[in-house]
């Protein structure tokens, strides 16, 4: 039971009364016909434990974007329902109205609507429906708290699908739709011609050659369907935000923009989450599935503040992909990780695969490296050009195993991550 304010009022009239005729059995029947308000009012709420609790609505939202989820009270009761009803969700959910006012005559029922704006990706839940019902006169109160379970699946934001029709664009050129085929080594027959000084021997066509009076050599063209593995680091670094974005997020709309592309090419695309164990996984999933696929594998995923288990990782992938195929690592450029777990074992994994590393660059740092004017700054400076002078270490070290690195501000990560996929098609090494 919850008193309200008018039951405050009504003592406070009460009091009154007590001041002007000041004897006990003034007293008494003040009190006793307050009590018999209160529970009057009390007995004429409606029953908030018999209340049907019912929820409709959306299941997912992209970050940043509106969902609409309603909670239907329904009243099997004898009395209406004079109730307040609040909707208890998590604050990164962004859910309004915090609560609304029902009321709902015996045997029907009531919808409030709740419009959900999340700040966060991941699983939002709701956690808890509070009823509060008065009586006719709102003196006192039944309240309870109530389970009615719903959960909302925050969705990557994708910004980046902007570039997406530009980067299409660029891969129909390549693929021959737009401007001339390019022609390099690869499996795929493409056309005959003379042979001419330089021209691989094994590339003659005998029987062609046989039928004219002049050598003749195939050529190829480049490789379109290769399979792509994208590889989401989840460990410790991924946590690190660069303005107001994790880094992971930032790794998620590239590996997104990415996998549009490169499945769009014709290539098999496949990810995987892991630090110390494999966090989400998308294999074998077609053209039309996959970014669906990969968007509902991502939601969930938060980085783990441990780090990165690089020879797990590398022996997962291993066993997992026999066939020769480009590795784009999603990680950071942080030289202590680096050098303890990923360049040691970039033998194991250049030796059988194309790999590439991708990794987010924090523009405060190179702001920092160019500010002067106090001694404060100075030392920012010198710590900025250090981080920055580690970070060349590390990619000239994995550019000696044959590593393509992509590093770029938040921003321009994704459009310059698939413009690297795109130099490698046009250069016919995928």
């Amino acid at each position: 039971m919850a008193l309200t304010g008018r039951t405050g009022l009504l003592a406070l009239l009460g009091a009154a009364v007590m001041v002007i005729v000041p004897s006990w059995w003034t007293l008494l029947a003040v009190n006793a016909l307050i009590v018999a308000l209160v529970a009057a009012d009390l007995a004429l709420a409606g029953n908030v434990r018999a209340l049907g609790l019912h929820r409709s609505g959306d299941t997912n939202v992209r970050l940043g974007e509106e969902a609409s989820v309603s909670l239907i009270v329904e009243n099997p009761g004898t009395r209406r329902l004079r109730a307040e009803v609040r909707d208890a969700w998590p604050p990164s959910a962004g859910a309004t109205p915090r609560s609304a006012a029902l009321s709902v005559p015996p045997g029907e029922r009531r919808r409030v609507d709740m419009r959900l704006v999340p700040t966060r990706r991941g699983d939002r839940r709701a956690v808890s429906v509070t009823i509060r019902s008065y009586g006719p006169l709102r003196l006192a109160a039944r309240q309870l708290s109530r389970r009615a379970p719903w959960t909302v699946r925050v969705l990557p934001a994708f910004p980046s699908r902007r570039h997406l029709p530009a980067k299409l664009s660029r891969l129909r050129e390549l693929t021959g739709q737009h401007v001339a085929l390019i022609r390099g080594q690869g499996t795929e027959f493409d056309s005959l011609r003379e042979y001419v000084d330089g021209d691989d021997v094994r590339s003659i066509d005998w029987r062609a050659t046989a039928r004219r009076s002049d050598v003749v050599v195939r050529t190829w063209r480049p490789e379109r369907d290769r399979r792509i593995y994208l590889v989401l680091d989840t460990g410790r670094t991924a946590a690190g935000r660069v303005g107001d974005i994790p880094r992971l997020d930032c790794s998620m709309d590239a590996a997104l923009l990415l996998g549009a592309l490169a499945s769009r090419a014709g290539d098999r695309v496949d990810l995987l989450a892991y630090d110390r164990q494999v966090r989400a996984r998308v294999e074998g999933s077609t053209r039309t599935n996959l970014l669906p696929a990969m968007v509902r594998a991502m939601a969930p995923l938060e980085p783990e503040l441990i780090e990165a288990d690089a020879a797990g990782m590398v022996s997962t992938l291993l066993a997992r992909v026999r066939q020769r195929c480009l590795v784009v690592l999603l990680t950071d450029l942080n030289a202590a990780a680096m050098e303890e777990g990923l360049l040691p074992l970039l033998p194991q994994l250049t030796a059988k695969h194309l790999v590439m590393v991708a990794a987010v660059s924090d523009p405060r740092v190179t702001e920092m490296a160019t500010a002067r004017g106090d001694a404060s700054a100075v030392y920012d400076a010198a710590a900025a050009e250090r981080a920055r002078a580690d970070r060349s270490r590390v990619t000239a070290e994995l550019r000696k195993y044959g590593v393509e690195v992509v590093d770029a501000p938040p921003e321009d990560i994704a459009p310059a991550l698939a413009d690297a996929y795109l130099s490698l098609k046009a250069a016919g090494r995928l």
